[in-house]
């Protein structure tokens, strides 16, 4: 892994982020990104100042605008595009693979119209042949670079894709972890963004620590519903991937989903709250997937249900508010007897 580039796809600020720990790593890097004047940037300026300003590239960093001509330098590629992008993205890879490929992601969310997990939109367009992974985790972009201590995990049925990934991140003050359950890796990360959005839309609302305490709490029980149903192990939603990055974007300012919420709560509309925000937020899109999926699975999900209302226009935040207060009480846990 240290002798070849290693291919980052998604010049944004979590793309960028992953390329910098690989090259201060000693790895050799290839950043891509769609935008050809963006990418020419990023080369004279050895940064990125739209999206993470004063992260300076390590000398082991060099971006490109030509994917096809990267593929054939590569065997490892991570993929950092925002969803909606993945699968034109990947129709791309796959016309230039390599014939060794191994592939992680650090997408977060659920294919738009389709319901497909990230693995599955892999499997689909690559085939079911490669090695493949999920890097995730409570894991901000800036803080990440900034050298502040961070912890995330990869998620891979392949232990040696996962043992040579975690040998190009892991060092300094981050820290990685591996794991087995992709299928609880990925729907964690996506259902995590729209119970951030609920989150901000009850500060937003101003309803004060308590409502953002039950938020998360129950929260998280709706994700490792969802989880389990789908496939997902129990222990996941415990860990970095699904308690700690719930923890993260909903009760810090710099998840884009928290801020819409607090957006939506003050009484934007979904559309201008997303425009002052300026980059994807996926659990905007993600809260439909959730739906159509608690609907397929019979999981019931009321947090996700009304977040989901409330981005259509079926509601109000106010009125969000009064249609989970309303429901009857019930065991906090089916377990419970």
């Amino acid at each position: 892994m240290r002798d070849t580039p290693i291919l980052v796809l998604g010049a944004g600020s979590w793309g960028t982020a992953l390329a910098i720990l690989l090259a201060r790593n000693g790895r050799s890097v290839l950043l891509w990104g769609h935008r050809a004047a963006h990418v020419a940037r990023l080369g004279a300026e050895r940064c990125n100042q739209r999206y993470l300003p004063g992260a300076v590239f390590p000398d082991g960093l060099r971006v490109t605008a030509d994917l096809e001509g990267a593929l054939t330098v590569v065997r490892d590629v991570v993929v950092a595009v925002p969803l909606k992008a993945l699968r034109e993205v990947l129709v791309r890879v796959a016309a230039r693979r390599p014939a060794d490929l191994r592939l992680l992601w650090s997408c977060k969310g659920i294919e738009p119209g389709r319901q497909r997990l990230v693995h599955e939109v892999v499997e689909e367009v690559l085939g079911t042949d490669s090695e493949y992974g999920v890097l995730s985790g409570p894991t901000f972009a800036a803080e990440t670079v900034a050298g502040h201590p961070t912890a995330a995990v990869i998620a891979s049925a392949s232990a040696g894709l996962a043992r040579d990934f975690v040998g190009g991140f892991h060092g300094g003050a981050f820290r990685v972890y591996t794991a087995g359950d992709v299928i609880g890796v990925e729907v964690a990360g996506a259902v995590k963004n729209v119970i951030a959005i609920a989150a901000g839309i009850a500060d937003g609302l101003g309803l004060g620590a308590n409502t953002r305490a039950a938020v998360v709490t129950r929260g998280l029980s709706e994700i490792t519903r969802l989880g389990l149903a789908l496939g997902g192990r129990a222990p996941t939603f415990m860990g970095l991937a699904g308690l700690g990055d719930l923890v993260l974007s909903c009760t810090d300012d710099q998840s884009r989903n928290r801020r819409l919420g607090l957006a939506l709560g003050r009484g934007r509309s979904p559309e201008a709250a997303t425009a002052v925000i300026g980059q994807a937020v996926e659990g905007a899109g993600t809260a439909a997937e959730v739906d159509v999926l608690a609907v397929r699975t019979g999981v019931e999900l009321p947090i996700c249900a009304q977040v989901a209302a409330l981005l259509r226009g079926d509601t109000t935040a106010e009125k969000a508010v009064d249609a989970l207060l309303a429901r009857e009480p019930t065991r906090e846990s089916p377990a419970d007897v």
